[in-house]
């Protein structure tokens, strides 16, 4: 299965009301296109996450740090972090790829 960027937009629409939609899905792993409207106010996952940047800049907390990230970047989140976009661009969008054991791999692996 193959999604483009613009399928994936075109399917948040234009008005910005709709901030993310599931694209593609294949056992424990989904994979979401996210664009956030001026505030990103996501809560922790229960899944390991991986943000893959498609457009925009600006600034990820994780874990209690902040850093900047641009189009193209790649953000590991584990699973039941705090996590957010902050000061991002009007252009902001990224890939959310979510996969593994509810709890993370890490958690599974310790049990």
């Amino acid at each position: 299965m193959q999604v483009s960027i613009k399928q994936a937009l075109n399917q948040l629409g234009s008005e910005g009301v709709k901030l993310f939609e599931q694209v593609m899905a294949h056992g424990s792993m989904s994979v979401e296109i996210y664009r956030p409207n001026k505030v990103d106010l996501q809560t922790p996952h229960l899944q390991d996450e991986l943000y893959v940047i498609a457009s925009g800049t600006g600034e990820f907390f994780n874990n209690g740090k902040t850093s900047k990230f641009q189009s193209g970047d790649v953000l590991f989140v584990p699973a039941g972090i705090e996590h957010r976009f902050l000061n991002f661009s009007d252009e902001f969008s990224t890939w959310v790829i979510f996969y593994g054991p509810q709890g993370g791999e890490q958690q599974a692996k310790s049990l």
